[in-house]
């Protein structure tokens, strides 16, 4: 997933002259389109973007990470709990994709989380991952702008969840981490019953009886940016091309590499 770039041969071969500067304005108008002209055909590309996995605490199938196969342009490192935020994130990473079942209790680790995100670093919540911090008001509220209920609150039941499902998401909204995706049909596993911030852009939807309408979202927090993709419980969605490519745009936007 890492990739190096070097110098490519033509540039080590490349000759500067010297001109002296009583050439005309129009000489160095060209001169400056053909130095732009160049650089640009060099592929200076961006660095790729350091991407954080957070796993801990719910099983899945290890052809998740197939999820990320061919993501050139994506540097990935695994941090699973309890490690996962004991450190400063800001340091080691750009975007933190979860795919865990947690709570964040630790004060210092909690701190950490924040700091990342008001950073203006990015996040990506993926399936079981919508139960994270079920309790933690600024969590579900602010930042991620939804929440898998793991027990009663209030007058809110616990969300319930139904495996062997098949979910058709169908894009309401146009989006860069739309992309190139579709019309999704995986089978997955449906959750309903979640609470859904009014302020959450929904970006896909789907009309499985058994499932909340809402697939894919943005959240709410303003700091930075947030995708959420409930779709994601086992191999047959990890193996659709349609979902990969949503994974990946969700990543990129996230990072700030996309509008």
């Amino acid at each position: 997933m890492n990739r190096t770039i070097s110098s490519p041969e033509p540039l080590r071969r490349l000759r500067w002259r010297i001109t002296p500067i009583r050439e005309s304005p129009r000489f160095w108008g060209a001169a400056l389109a053909l130095l732009v002209l160049l650089t640009g055909g060099l592929g200076l590309a961006a660095e790729p973007v350091r991407v954080q996995i957070t796993t801990g605490g719910h099983p899945y199938d290890f052809s998740f990470y197939g999820v990320f196969e061919g993501c050139s342009d994506l540097t990935v490192t695994l941090n699973p709990h309890p490690s996962a935020y004991r450190r400063d994130l800001r340091k080691f990473a750009d975007v933190l994709v979860l795919y865990d079942l947690a709570d964040v209790d630790d004060e210092k680790q909690r701190a950490n989380l924040q700091a990342f995100l008001e950073s203006g670093k990015g996040l990506v919540v993926l399936h079981h991952a919508l139960a994270d911090n079920w309790r933690w008001k600024w969590w579900y509220e602010e930042v991620v702008g939804g929440r898998f209920l793991m027990g009663q609150d209030g007058a809110m039941p616990r969300s319930t969840a139904k495996s062997g499902e098949v979910l058709n998401a169908r894009p309401v909204a146009k989006h860069v981490i739309l992309d190139g995706v579709g019309e999704l049909r995986v089978h997955d596993e449906a959750y309903k019953g979640m609470w859904l911030s009014p302020k959450s852009q929904v970006l896909m939807e789907t009309d499985n009886p058994n499932n909340d309408r809402a697939v894919v979202w943005i959240g709410p927090w303003k700091k930075s940016r947030v995708a959420v993709i409930q779709l994601g419980h086992g191999p047959p969605t990890f193996g659709d091309a349609g979902y990969r490519k949503l994974v990946h745009n969700a990543i990129l936007w996230a990072a700030g590499r996309t509008n």
